[in-house]
């Protein structure tokens, strides 16, 4: 895997801590828990889609495959919940309340799901191939 750069480092650090922050805050109806959840949210995707797989390895790059779908989940749920903050939408408010009312812990929920499980695996396969060698 490619390695960040001191910064970059820090960007992944700092969006990782801004998400937790502002899905705490979220749970909390703070009002500048998106704000937060979303600033840390793109940090946190950003750097980690330029960490790279270079080797052939199939299993990584399935693995890596994964971890962006749930990047991108991580954005999707910080969307949601700024929707959640209110009727932005103008929908009526049974269509509101079905669709759109707090799904962001959902989709936060599987991001984080299938971010953990991905990092234990492509760690696990980075020291299996490294031993190979």
């Amino acid at each position: 895997m490619k390695q960040l750069s001191k910064v970059q480092n820090a960007v992944f650090l700092v969006g990782g801590l801004l998400m937790v922050i502002g899905a705490g805050a979220g749970l909390l109806q703070w009002g500048l828990a998106p704000y937060l959840f979303a600033l840390g949210a793109m940090g946190f995707a950003s750097m980690q889609m330029l960490q790279r797989y270079e080797g052939t390895n199939f299993v990584i790059r399935r693995l890596r495959r994964i971890m962006l779908i749930s990047d991108v989940l991580f954005l999707v749920s910080a969307l949601l919940m700024f929707a959640s903050q209110g009727n932005v939408f103008r929908l009526s408010h049974i269509t509101y309340l079905q669709y759109v009312y707090n799904k962001w812990v959902v989709t936060l929920l599987i991001a984080a799901i299938l971010q953990l499980y991905t990092t234990h695996r492509i760690s696990h396969e980075l020291e299996k191939e490294a031993k190979k060698l």
